[in-house]
């Protein structure tokens, strides 16, 4: 699972482009409790998602043409640059040049080969998220991918990733590990078949929480929608997918008891 100790190729940021920011942070304040605290006059209406003090995630306008709701999930890079240019050579799509965002590091906004959107952060004054796998906050990425195969493979000659498959009923699962470590302890997310032909290709965030049955009615009675109603997974938890009010997925999960 996830930890603040970033690696090459974890996630290492999250945020969210909004329609209304200040709609979304009332939403987000109400199913999972969190704070929103601005970057500032000079970050365009950029703010920081906290909980107890420590940022879980960040939220801002959305800024590219014909952009929609969504969630970007950032991966930690060593050179924002070089991977841009690997991007592109893998088929991939720059959406945004390398920039620096002042002093705290750089990014780039990216999409693969099939049409999912990411991001990579180079650290400079800021790593990334205070806080990951702790209640409400970021545990899990996943991929829904039409090509599971091709989307493995380029995220590999990116940031050298390792997967171990799982075959679970109708599908196979592969679990995502970076590239350093105990391929278990170095897990961060999944890659799955795109559900049907209506899912499109993209990366699905997962937050941590103590009963997802209720932040599932916390959701719809803000006004969000439900994607999957939470179901149990044997040996993983207890899952749901959902919609904030303008339609950007995300997914909760309750983990299983460690039989460790």
């Amino acid at each position: 699972m996830l930890s603040t100790d970033f690696v090459t190729g974890a996630p290492n940021w999250l945020d969210l482009g909004s329609p209304d920011t200040a709609a979304s942070a009332g939403f987000y304040g109400a199913v999972f409790g969190w704070d929103l605290r601005s970057a500032g006059p000079d970050a365009g209406g950029y703010g920081f998602f906290q909980r107890d003090g420590r940022t879980v995630a960040a939220l801002g306008p959305l800024t590219e043409e014909g952009a929609s709701p969504a969630w970007t999930v950032y991966f930690r890079t060593p050179d924002a640059d070089a991977t841009a240019k690997a991007v592109e050579k893998g088929g991939g799509r720059v959406r945004v040049e390398p920039f620096d965002v002042m002093d705290a590091g750089r990014m780039s906004c990216l999409t693969d080969p099939g049409g999912a959107e990411f991001a990579v952060w180079q650290p400079g004054a800021v790593q990334g998220l205070e806080r990951t796998t702790e209640t409400h906050s970021l545990c899990w990425a996943e991929l829904h991918s039409a090509d599971p195969e091709a989307a493995f493979a380029f995220y590999r000659s990116l940031f050298g990733w390792r997967s171990q498959e799982m075959e679970i009923p109708g599908m196979t699962y592969r679990v995502l590990s970076t590239a350093e470590g105990d391929p278990q302890e170095a897990s961060f997310g999944g890659l799955a078949p795109a559900q049907g032909d209506e899912e499109e290709s993209r990366w699905i965030p997962y937050f941590t929480v103590e009963d997802a049955d209720a932040i599932v009615t916390a959701a719809q009675e803000h006004g969000g929608s439900v994607l999957m109603p939470a179901a149990d997974v044997p040996e993983v938890g207890r899952i749901a997918w959902l919609t904030d009010q303008f339609g950007a997925p995300f997914a909760v999960i309750k983990p299983a008891p460690s039989t460790a």
